[in-house]
């Protein structure tokens, strides 16, 4: 049986030595539980081991949850996210790490409801051009920044992404450091952006070491993952 709080404590002692080996100050990376697959009542007890923040991939599963859980957790969208199921999202979401193109930020400010507050969101970067990865390039991040920030209903809070795989570290740190330095571009044109959503199980250090502020774990709090089969 998986100890859910046993493993949420592992994961947290490693994001704390990293934010002492790397100098950063104690709990300026937050952890962000990917909770996708794993039913509600695993969330619930990661909830009472004090893990406040979780990670969802696909949207009807993530709907049930949100709707059915009496906790007050913040709930982030980190999967890919289809125009057609914008409106449940931008309803019941606190983040949304995964906007990739600007017909689906424009969506989410107009279905945003007013009485909620701006919903916070990240710009998925393709940052190694893979054909096969959703997000946006590089070299469009500023332009298409400038434009969502000023959409109402929105808060652009930074970049998130999701590098080719890789087991080299320093190899890992150049990737994300390209990520940091891409996000401190658009600071040096006055936005005001504070997050960066980089970094998983297999490259956490990594990413914590170039500056991420919410890295996105699953397996190592849950356990492994039983997909259904299609």
């Amino acid at each position: 049986m998986v100890n859910i709080k046993q493993r949420l404590k592992q994961v947290l002692d490693q994001v704390h030595a990293a934010e002492e080996k790397y100098q950063r100050p104690r709990g300026s990376v937050k952890l962000l539980a990917v909770s996708k697959t794993w039913p509600l009542e695993n969330i619930v007890e990661a909830a009472a081991a004090g893990q406040h923040c979780f990670g969802e991939n696909y949207v009807q599963e993530s709907i049930s949850k949100i709707d059915n859980c009496t906790e007050k957790l913040e709930w982030h969208f980190i999967g890919h996210l289809q125009s057609n199921k914008s409106r449940e999202i931008a309803s019941r979401f606190d983040w949304v790490h995964s906007v990739d193109r600007l017909k689906l930020a424009k969506r989410l400010s107009k279905q945003r409801p007013g009485d909620m507050t701006p919903l916070n969101i990240c710009l998925q970067v393709n940052i190694d051009n893979e054909p096969s990865k959703y997000g946006f390039l590089a070299n469009e991040v500023a332009a298409v920044a400038k434009q969502i920030s000023q959409l109402p209903n929105l808060k652009l809070r930074g970049l998130m992404a999701i590098p080719a795989p890789c087991d080299n570290f320093e190899q890992q740190r150049t990737t994300f450091h390209q990520i940091a330095a891409l996000q401190q571009q658009l600071v040096d044109q006055e936005m005001e952006l504070d997050t960066l959503s980089m970094g998983m199980s297999g490259d956490m250090e990594a990413a914590i070491a170039e500056g991420a502020t919410i890295v996105r774990v699953g397996t190592a709090i849950f356990g492994p993952r039983n997909y259904p089969t299609p």
